[in-house]
Formats: structure tokens, C-alpha cells, sequence
């Protein structure tokens, strides 16, 4: 098993020969806090307050062919998102970012549903923010 990495016990990203749950598309957001001050005559003036929180978004592909328990999965993300519980984000064992992150939003697609309604394939868009 190769894990690729994890967020906090909610989400462990992993490829083997029995089980692939990977994300795709990973962009993290690095800003710093700015005010600006207007002047007769002139430019504003910037000011800079300091570094603004981390944030980044991914998409993660939940395959049940590929070992992974689409809904489970998705119920885990939803009670992390509804509790706000912080976890560190860890890719290729380093963390991302300088703390602890939340998920602030996950967008949920069914791709697949079988007979009965069992899920099968589905993804699923974190933004994760940090957490001071």
C-alpha cells in the first residue's frame, strides 16, 4: 500500500492493489491581508496587515470498484464539515500549510447509483481552510 497522504482520520488517500481513493486537480491559495488608503490625487496607498489563512481545493474520486465505500466516505466528509473538526492535511508525509485546516465546503456528485439506490461512484469537491 502506498499511502499518498491523509486528512486528519476523515480521509486517507491511498493506491494499492486493492484499494485507490487519490484527488485530482489540487490548488492551494497562499494570500496576504491588504488595506488601501485612498489619496487625492494619487495611487491608494497599500498597507500590508499580515498573512491571510491558507486555502485549498481538490477534488476526490470515490470508486467502489476500487475498494473505497463511496457513502461512508461521503458521511465521514459531511461530519467533519458539520462539526468543523480541524485536522491536519498531510501530503507525501508533509503537512500543508503552517497548521491545523477545516473543511469549509464539500460539493457532492453521484456519479453511479445501482439498483436500490446503492452508490458506487461518486466525487466530491473540498475547499479546505486554515485553521488559526
Amino acid at each position: 500500500m502506498a499511502v499518498i497522504g491523509s486528512f486528519g482520520k476523515t480521509v486517507t488517500f491511498e493506491t494499492s492493489d486493492q484499494r485507490i481513493l487519490s484527488f485530482k486537480g489540487f490548488k492551494r491559495e497562499i494570500k496576504g491581508r491588504w488595506a488601501s488608503h485612498e489619496r487625492v490625487g494619487k495611487k491608494p496607498l497599500k498597507q500590508f496587515l499580515g498573512p491571510d489563512a491558507d486555502s485549498v481545493t481538490f477534488t476526490v474520486t470515490l470508486n467502489a470498484w476500487h475498494g473505497v465505500k463511496p457513502r461512508s466516505t461521503l458521511d465521514r466528509i459531511e461530519q467533519s464539515v458539520k462539526k468543523g473538526t480541524p485536522e491536519y492535511l498531510v501530503i507525501a508525509s508533509q503537512r500543508v500549510g503552517s497548521g491545523k485546516m477545516v473543511i469549509t465546503s464539500a460539493s457532492q456528485t453521484w456519479d453511479e447509483i445501482y439498483n436500490k439506490g446503492e452508490l458506487v461512484r461518486a466525487s466530491v469537491e473540498l475547499t479546505l481552510e486554515e485553521y488559526a
